[in-house]
């Protein structure tokens, strides 16, 4: 019973519904005993590893229900619902998500069946034929496949990868769309169905739908299933600068920033006020000391900050 009620805390949490109301109603009961506190700890946890997987599900079941055209009564299947179902049945059946997906939904080639895997704050280094390289940043999932023209084939499922090809040409799927190199320096980035690209050195080709568009040094693109967007001109080191331990912010609201350092961290900070998330902000995190950002909104906003079991931070 408690840990089905811890689970119900995590998928009331990351709603996006959750009011402040509702924190304080979860930290009056993560104080009732110390095996609620645990519960919440774990669920947390688990949601770390595999609610993206199960967020992701969701989104395509519910895509996929919107445009099928029945004449059928019953009620259309929607995220919230899934999920809930998803996360009782692991929990009342006592398995773990990882080993018997939810509802039989779970396709082959998701997140937790890629070639390659990050965890939260998990950073991997993998090594292509002729010295080309991949570095997979936090929460990533990739398939590489070998072709036998030549070209290294890269599926990337889901988070961000910074790609370096001399030798060999390179072609990386993400979402709908398709990046090649034969020699240069990039980085993908895909959130579910929104992509961006960046070309940090050389010259790269994205393809989307029968369109091309050609990027060189210091350029970006973001697409989604319904097509591009404008062509801009960025500072790729600081898009990048996760690959040297840091995260750059320029101008940029503070709910974005808290996104972004949600990406890396266990736990999760929820920023309740609004108006605070609007705030143009500018700053630089090192990786390996992440925790400096609440006090650093603390002092620069006079932020209310309530800590909570698994690394849960409330900010309001």
């Amino acid at each position: 019973m408690v840990r089905q009620e811890a689970w119900n805390w995590v998928l009331r949490l990351t709603s996006g519904e959750a009011t402040k109301a509702d924190l304080s109603d979860l930290e009056k009961w993560c104080a009732l005993s110390p095996r609620h506190a645990d519960a919440f700890v774990e669920a947390n946890g688990r949601w770390q590893s595999f609610g993206p997987a199960l967020e992701n599900m969701a989104h395509r079941k519910s895509a996929e229900l919107s445009v099928v055209k029945t004449k059928s009564a019953r009620p259309v299947l929607g995220r919230r619902a899934f999920l809930s179902g998803a996360l009782a049945a692991s929990v009342a059946g006592g398995v773990f998500i990882a080993v018997r997906p939810p509802l039989g939904l779970w396709p082959s080639a998701t997140e937790l069946a890629a070639d390659y895997r990050t965890a939260t704050g998990e950073q991997r280094r993998i090594a292509l034929a002729d010295t080309g390289t991949v570095e997979m940043n936090t929460r990533t999932s990739l398939n590489l496949n070998a072709d036998p023209v030549g070209i290294d084939r890269i599926d990337l499922i889901a988070g961000e990868a910074a790609f370096s090809t001399r030798a060999k040409a390179v072609a990386v799927t993400a979402g709908k769309g398709r990046v090649t190199a034969d020699a240069a320096n990039f980085s993908v980035r895909c959130d579910g169905p929104d992509v961006s690209v960046t070309c940090v050195k050389g010259e790269i080709e994205v393809v989307l739908q029968g369109s091309a568009m050609t990027l060189r040094q210091n350029q970006q693109i973001a697409y989604a299933a319904n097509g591009f967007g404008l062509l801009t001109d960025v500072e790729a080191a600081m898009v990048t600068g996760w690959r040297d331990g840091e995260l750059y912010f320029r101008d940029v609201p503070l709910s974005h920033v808290i996104d972004e350092v949600n990406r890396y961290r266990v736990g999760h900070i929820f920023l309740m006020n609004g108006n605070l998330g609007q705030r143009r902000y500018t700053a630089r995190f090192k990786l390996d000391r992440l925790e400096t950002v609440v006090t650093q909104l603390e002092a620069a906003f006079g932020a209310r900050v309530t800590k909570l079991p698994g690394a849960v931070i409330i900010i309001s």
